[in-house]
């Protein structure tokens, strides 16, 4: 009889369900979800912009009761449950793209989303789908525990000037990996960094500690800029510059840089001119 007796057949608890499930399902249309991904613009310290784009959030949840997963995996769509590989239900979301991961403790992972929007957005589609299965809850402590961003400084960067400078914050194993590691204490944010100059920035909370970890991570980034950036093999590369530099004439660098087997054969022949002139030298002793 318990079962039964419903609260719903009221009008008002009627018009209360549908308000709920229009705020749960209507997008603002100040921001729609994000398909290429969210894009920041921010300062980078020396009167310039770049710009990062926020390439994945990773936020938390508690619904405040327990769940029976196998039965919401038998009556939800898009979801995998194997507990003998994993504790918690697989749940996936076409729009905005997302997936949750639902324990039977009530609290939910929910990774996927480009933008803090979507990720609150997600987390309440997610709820609203488990409340539909039968468990009423509690929209508890919702937060965004990490945001990952890449960007791109546009030059090459001397990664071992970098981290023996900074050997506090920095570290470098070309062995092991070939980017460097580099924990900002304030914003509290970890930067991957490439010698091509991608930058991967993982551990921000909002995008505000994004920006100004950026604004003041690139200012160093442009002390240790590579200036003289080896050509690749077989691209012509300018060598009159160096050259100049060196003490050289731009002439004496082009007629260099035009043949340089003409100078490779040069040396094999002084080369071998040595060695005839030891060996007559031997003979005579």
């Amino acid at each position: 009889m318990a079962t039964t007796s419903s609260t719903a057949d009221t009008p008002a608890a009627d018009a209360e369900r549908n308000s709920t499930t229009q705020q749960l399902t209507r997008v603002p249309g100040t921001h729609s979800p994000s398909v290429a991904g969210s894009v920041l613009e921010v300062p980078n310290g020396i009167g310039g912009k770049t710009l990062i784009r926020i390439q994945n959030i990773s936020s938390t949840a508690n619904l405040g009761v327990r769940l029976d997963l196998k039965r919401i995996a038998l009556k939800c769509r898009n979801t995998e449950f194997n507990p003998r590989r994993f504790c918690a239900v697989i749940m996936k979301l076409q729009e905005p793209s997302a997936t949750a991961l639902i324990f039977s403790s009530g609290k939910m992972c929910v990774t996927g989303v480009k933008s803090t929007h979507n990720a609150t957005l997600a987390a309440k589609r997610f709820a609203y789908i488990i409340e539909r299965v039968g468990f009423k809850h509690d929209f508890l402590d919702f937060k965004v525990q990490n945001i990952v961003g890449t960007a791109d400084v546009g030059f090459p960067i001397r990664l071992e000037g970098l981290v023996y400078a900074h050997s506090t914050f920095a570290s470098y194993e070309p062995e092991l990996f070939p980017g460097l590691i580099y924990r900002l204490v304030s914003p509290r944010v970890v930067f991957l960094i490439f010698v091509s100059g991608k930058i991967v920035i993982t551990g921000a909370k909002t995008e505000m500690d994004l920006s100004q970890a950026f604004t003041k991570m690139y200012p160093v980034l442009v002390e240790y800029r590579k200036v003289h950036v080896a050509a690749l093999p077989g691209v012509p590369a300018n060598n009159t510059a160096g050259n100049t530099a060196a003490g050289g004439t731009p002439g004496s660098s082009a007629q260099s840089g035009a043949s340089p087997s003409a100078n490779v054969g040069a040396l094999a022949t002084a080369a071998a001119t040595a060695g005839e002139g030891q060996d007559r030298q031997m003979e005579e002793v």
